[in-house]
Protein backbone atom coordinates (compact mmCIF):
# COMPACT_ATOMS: atom_id res chain seq x y z
CA UNK A 1 0.00 0.00 0.00
CA UNK A 2 1.31 3.30 -0.68
CA UNK A 3 1.97 5.61 2.07
CA UNK A 4 2.08 9.66 1.67
CA UNK A 5 4.50 11.45 4.77
CA UNK A 6 1.88 14.02 6.08
CA UNK A 7 3.72 17.79 7.79
CA UNK A 8 4.21 15.85 10.93
CA UNK A 9 6.30 13.06 9.11
CA UNK A 10 3.69 10.42 9.68
CA UNK A 11 2.64 8.31 7.44
CA UNK A 12 -1.07 8.01 6.20
CA UNK A 13 -1.95 5.24 3.34
CA UNK A 14 -3.31 6.57 0.69
CA UNK A 15 -6.47 4.72 -0.02
CA UNK A 16 -8.67 4.48 3.06
CA UNK A 17 -12.15 2.63 3.94
CA UNK A 18 -14.69 5.09 3.91
CA UNK A 19 -17.88 3.83 6.91
CA UNK A 20 -19.98 6.67 5.96
CA UNK A 21 -23.83 5.64 5.87
CA UNK A 22 -22.81 2.09 7.57
CA UNK A 23 -24.98 2.86 10.43
CA UNK A 24 -26.30 -0.97 10.65
CA UNK A 25 -24.30 -2.60 13.68
CA UNK A 26 -23.71 -6.02 12.17
CA UNK A 27 -23.33 -4.47 8.50
CA UNK A 28 -20.89 -1.89 9.64
CA UNK A 29 -18.51 -4.60 11.77
CA UNK A 30 -18.59 -7.24 8.97
CA UNK A 31 -17.74 -4.57 6.28
CA UNK A 32 -14.27 -3.08 8.50
CA UNK A 33 -13.17 -6.56 9.22
CA UNK A 34 -13.59 -7.57 5.52
CA UNK A 35 -12.27 -4.38 4.91
CA UNK A 36 -8.55 -5.01 6.77
CA UNK A 37 -8.80 -8.42 5.39
CA UNK A 38 -9.05 -7.51 1.59
CA UNK A 39 -6.07 -5.44 2.35
CA UNK A 40 -7.04 -2.19 3.88
CA UNK A 41 -4.72 -0.37 6.73
CA UNK A 42 -7.07 3.29 7.04
CA UNK A 43 -10.12 2.93 7.98
CA UNK A 44 -12.27 6.37 8.97
CA UNK A 45 -15.54 6.87 10.49
CA UNK A 46 -16.71 9.71 12.87
CA UNK A 47 -19.00 10.81 15.52
CA UNK A 48 -21.85 11.62 13.59
CA UNK A 49 -21.91 8.43 11.41
CA UNK A 50 -22.97 6.85 14.73
CA UNK A 51 -20.84 3.73 13.95
CA UNK A 52 -17.50 4.13 15.99
CA UNK A 53 -18.35 1.44 18.50
CA UNK A 54 -19.13 -1.19 15.33
CA UNK A 55 -15.90 -0.16 13.30
CA UNK A 56 -14.15 -0.68 16.58
CA UNK A 57 -15.41 -3.89 16.94
CA UNK A 58 -14.07 -4.79 13.46
CA UNK A 59 -11.12 -3.78 13.82
CA UNK A 60 -10.55 -6.23 16.93
CA UNK A 61 -12.28 -9.00 14.90
CA UNK A 62 -9.56 -8.47 12.42
CA UNK A 63 -6.75 -8.89 15.35
CA UNK A 64 -3.72 -7.23 13.34
CA UNK A 65 -1.00 -4.91 15.30
CA UNK A 66 -2.43 -2.14 16.23
CA UNK A 67 0.23 -0.07 15.01
CA UNK A 68 -0.30 -1.41 11.05
CA UNK A 69 -3.84 0.95 11.56
CA UNK A 70 -4.26 4.11 10.63
CA UNK A 71 -7.69 5.18 12.01
CA UNK A 72 -9.52 8.47 11.53
CA UNK A 73 -12.45 10.31 13.37
CA UNK A 74 -14.37 13.35 13.62
CA UNK A 75 -15.59 15.10 16.02
CA UNK A 76 -19.14 16.70 15.31
CA UNK A 77 -20.44 19.93 15.47
CA UNK A 78 -21.79 20.09 18.63
CA UNK A 79 -18.67 19.02 20.40
CA UNK A 80 -16.14 21.73 17.90
CA UNK A 81 -15.37 23.60 21.41
CA UNK A 82 -11.78 23.22 23.83
CA UNK A 83 -14.34 20.84 26.21
CA UNK A 84 -16.04 19.30 23.82
CA UNK A 85 -13.09 17.93 22.18
CA UNK A 86 -12.01 16.32 25.46
CA UNK A 87 -14.94 14.86 26.36
CA UNK A 88 -15.97 13.62 23.16
CA UNK A 89 -12.84 11.62 21.96
CA UNK A 90 -13.06 9.89 25.13
CA UNK A 91 -16.23 8.55 24.39
CA UNK A 92 -15.13 7.88 20.76
CA UNK A 93 -11.68 6.16 21.75
CA UNK A 94 -14.27 3.80 24.72
CA UNK A 95 -16.38 3.00 21.25
CA UNK A 96 -14.23 2.34 19.85
CA UNK A 97 -11.79 0.42 22.15
CA UNK A 98 -8.57 2.07 21.19
CA UNK A 99 -6.05 3.97 23.14
CA UNK A 100 -5.70 6.65 20.51
CA UNK A 101 -6.44 7.43 17.04
CA UNK A 102 -4.38 8.36 14.38
CA UNK A 103 -6.17 11.42 12.70
CA UNK A 104 -8.41 13.38 14.33
CA UNK A 105 -10.51 15.97 12.34
CA UNK A 106 -12.68 18.73 13.14
CA UNK A 107 -15.89 17.47 10.58
CA UNK A 108 -17.07 20.84 9.95
CA UNK A 109 -15.86 24.57 10.02
CA UNK A 110 -18.29 25.64 12.45
CA UNK A 111 -19.28 26.18 16.36
CA UNK A 112 -15.36 26.77 18.26
CA UNK A 113 -12.96 25.71 15.71
CA UNK A 114 -10.17 27.61 17.76
CA UNK A 115 -11.14 26.32 21.67
CA UNK A 116 -11.65 22.85 19.61
CA UNK A 117 -8.23 23.41 17.72
CA UNK A 118 -6.10 23.99 20.91
CA UNK A 119 -7.29 20.96 22.62
CA UNK A 120 -6.21 19.02 19.75
CA UNK A 121 -2.59 20.36 19.75
CA UNK A 122 -2.80 19.35 23.57
CA UNK A 123 -3.69 16.09 23.02
CA UNK A 124 -1.34 15.34 19.84
CA UNK A 125 1.45 16.22 22.55
CA UNK A 126 0.00 13.94 24.82
CA UNK A 127 0.19 11.18 21.76
CA UNK A 128 -3.31 10.28 22.45
CA UNK A 129 -3.78 11.84 18.66
CA UNK A 130 -0.84 11.24 16.29
CA UNK A 131 -2.05 13.42 13.88
CA UNK A 132 -4.89 16.49 13.33
CA UNK A 133 -6.88 18.22 10.20
CA UNK A 134 -10.56 19.49 9.17
CA UNK A 135 -12.77 18.51 6.60
CA UNK A 136 -15.02 20.55 4.52
CA UNK A 137 -12.84 23.78 5.47
CA UNK A 138 -12.29 26.35 2.23
CA UNK A 139 -8.64 27.31 1.74
CA UNK A 140 -8.97 30.70 3.57
CA UNK A 141 -9.98 29.09 6.70
CA UNK A 142 -7.86 26.45 6.73
CA UNK A 143 -4.75 28.88 6.35
CA UNK A 144 -6.07 30.97 8.90
CA UNK A 145 -6.02 27.76 11.40
CA UNK A 146 -2.65 27.25 10.24
CA UNK A 147 -1.16 30.53 10.73
CA UNK A 148 -2.63 31.61 14.04
CA UNK A 149 -2.19 28.52 15.91
CA UNK A 150 0.93 26.43 17.03
CA UNK A 151 0.25 23.61 14.62
CA UNK A 152 -0.96 23.79 11.09
CA UNK A 153 -3.32 20.50 10.10
CA UNK A 154 -1.53 17.39 8.27
CA UNK A 155 -5.01 17.08 6.32
CA UNK A 156 -8.14 18.47 4.94
CA UNK A 157 -11.02 16.05 4.18
CA UNK A 158 -12.89 17.85 1.14
CA UNK A 159 -15.37 16.67 -1.46
CA UNK A 160 -13.43 15.51 -4.36
CA UNK A 161 -14.83 13.84 -7.67
CA UNK A 162 -14.42 14.01 -11.25
CA UNK A 163 -17.48 16.40 -11.31
CA UNK A 164 -16.39 18.62 -8.53
CA UNK A 165 -12.28 18.28 -8.87
CA UNK A 166 -11.34 21.68 -6.91
CA UNK A 167 -8.05 22.06 -9.08
CA UNK A 168 -7.44 25.27 -7.46
CA UNK A 169 -7.79 24.11 -3.88
CA UNK A 170 -5.92 20.96 -3.87
CA UNK A 171 -2.96 23.30 -5.39
CA UNK A 172 -3.44 25.61 -2.70
CA UNK A 173 -3.52 23.10 0.49
CA UNK A 174 -0.29 21.44 -0.98
CA UNK A 175 1.29 24.80 -1.04
CA UNK A 176 0.34 25.20 2.76
CA UNK A 177 2.02 21.61 3.47
CA UNK A 178 -1.65 20.32 4.26
CA UNK A 179 -2.79 16.61 2.29
CA UNK A 180 -5.79 16.92 0.28
CA UNK A 181 -8.13 13.87 1.11
CA UNK A 182 -11.21 12.88 -0.96
CA UNK A 183 -15.00 11.84 0.45
CA UNK A 184 -17.03 10.96 -2.10
CA UNK A 185 -14.83 10.24 -5.02
CA UNK A 186 -17.76 8.40 -7.30
CA UNK A 187 -19.85 11.46 -6.17
CA UNK A 188 -21.99 8.68 -4.26
CA UNK A 189 -23.37 7.35 -7.99
CA UNK A 190 -25.07 10.68 -9.06
CA UNK A 191 -24.93 11.81 -13.03
CA UNK A 192 -24.65 7.91 -13.94
CA UNK A 193 -20.55 8.68 -12.64
CA UNK A 194 -20.40 4.67 -13.29
CA UNK A 195 -21.69 4.69 -16.72
CA UNK A 196 -20.60 7.82 -18.31
CA UNK A 197 -18.95 7.38 -21.80
CA UNK A 198 -15.78 8.82 -20.85
CA UNK A 199 -14.84 7.44 -17.70
CA UNK A 200 -16.19 3.83 -19.24
CA UNK A 201 -13.85 4.76 -22.04
CA UNK A 202 -10.79 5.01 -19.97
CA UNK A 203 -11.81 2.28 -18.05
CA UNK A 204 -12.38 -0.22 -21.21
CA UNK A 205 -8.64 0.99 -22.45
CA UNK A 206 -7.26 0.00 -19.13
CA UNK A 207 -8.85 -3.11 -18.68
CA UNK A 208 -10.36 -1.99 -15.67
CA UNK A 209 -13.40 -0.70 -13.83
CA UNK A 210 -15.07 3.40 -13.57
CA UNK A 211 -14.08 3.23 -9.87
CA UNK A 212 -10.31 1.84 -10.29
CA UNK A 213 -9.86 4.50 -13.32
CA UNK A 214 -11.33 7.44 -10.75
CA UNK A 215 -8.99 6.22 -7.55
CA UNK A 216 -5.94 5.79 -9.73
CA UNK A 217 -6.85 9.38 -10.97
CA UNK A 218 -6.56 10.70 -7.59
CA UNK A 219 -3.57 8.49 -6.33
CA UNK A 220 -1.98 10.08 -9.35
CA UNK A 221 -2.18 13.69 -7.90
CA UNK A 222 -0.84 12.37 -4.53
CA UNK A 223 -4.72 12.83 -2.83
CA UNK A 224 -5.89 10.26 -0.09
CA UNK A 225 -9.02 9.00 -1.43
CA UNK A 226 -11.69 7.22 0.36
CA UNK A 227 -13.80 4.73 -1.03
CA UNK A 228 -16.44 2.94 0.46
CA UNK A 229 -18.79 -0.40 0.01
CA UNK A 230 -19.74 -3.82 1.77
CA UNK A 231 -19.13 -5.77 -1.00
CA UNK A 232 -15.94 -7.92 -0.80
CA UNK A 233 -15.01 -8.47 -4.18
CA UNK A 234 -15.35 -4.16 -4.67
CA UNK A 235 -12.89 -3.26 -1.68
CA UNK A 236 -10.66 -5.49 -3.26
CA UNK A 237 -11.21 -3.81 -6.66
CA UNK A 238 -11.10 -0.23 -5.23
CA UNK A 239 -7.17 -1.83 -4.00
CA UNK A 240 -6.32 -2.59 -6.96
CA UNK A 241 -4.66 0.46 -8.40
CA UNK A 242 -1.44 0.14 -8.66
CA UNK A 243 -0.74 -1.96 -11.86
CA UNK A 244 -1.30 0.23 -14.62
CA UNK A 245 -1.01 4.48 -15.49
CA UNK A 246 -2.95 7.04 -16.85
CA UNK A 247 -2.19 9.02 -20.33
CA UNK A 248 -1.96 12.60 -20.77
CA UNK A 249 -4.70 12.14 -22.55
CA UNK A 250 -6.63 10.42 -19.94
CA UNK A 251 -6.57 13.19 -17.31
CA UNK A 252 -7.67 15.77 -20.08
CA UNK A 253 -10.65 13.54 -21.10
CA UNK A 254 -11.66 13.78 -17.19
CA UNK A 255 -10.70 17.51 -16.53
CA UNK A 256 -13.86 17.71 -19.02
CA UNK A 257 -16.36 16.51 -16.52
CA UNK A 258 -15.55 19.22 -14.31
CA UNK A 259 -18.95 21.03 -13.03
CA UNK A 260 -17.06 23.12 -10.70
CA UNK A 261 -19.76 22.74 -7.81
CA UNK A 262 -20.83 20.37 -4.89
CA UNK A 263 -22.53 17.48 -5.92
CA UNK A 264 -24.18 17.52 -2.77
CA UNK A 265 -25.08 20.90 -1.05
CA UNK A 266 -22.93 24.35 -0.22
CA UNK A 267 -20.97 24.46 3.39
CA UNK A 268 -21.99 28.34 2.93
CA UNK A 269 -25.71 27.67 3.21
CA UNK A 270 -27.09 29.03 6.43
CA UNK A 271 -29.77 26.69 5.92
CA UNK A 272 -27.42 23.34 6.04
CA UNK A 273 -25.66 25.24 9.15
CA UNK A 274 -28.67 25.51 11.10
CA UNK A 275 -29.28 21.76 10.25
CA UNK A 276 -25.85 20.68 11.53
CA UNK A 277 -26.34 23.12 14.49
CA UNK A 278 -29.50 21.29 15.49
CA UNK A 279 -28.31 17.61 14.70
CA UNK A 280 -27.26 16.45 18.39
CA UNK A 281 -25.79 13.55 19.18
CA UNK A 282 -25.68 14.08 22.68
CA UNK A 283 -21.80 12.80 23.02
Amino acid sequence: MKRITMNNGIEIPILGFGTFQITDPIEAEEAVFQAIQAGYRHIDTAQSYLNEEAVGKGIKKANIAREELFVTTKIWVENVSYEGVYASLQCSLKRMQLDYVDLLLIHQPFNDVYGAWRAMEELQQQEIIRSIGVSNFSVDRVVDLSLFNKIAPQVNQIEINPFHQQPHTIQALKQEGILPEAWAPFAEGKNHIFTNEILASIAKKHHKSVAQIIIRWLVEQEIVVLTKTVNLERMRENLAVFDFQLTKEDKELIETLNCGESQFFSHTDPEKIRWMADRKLGI
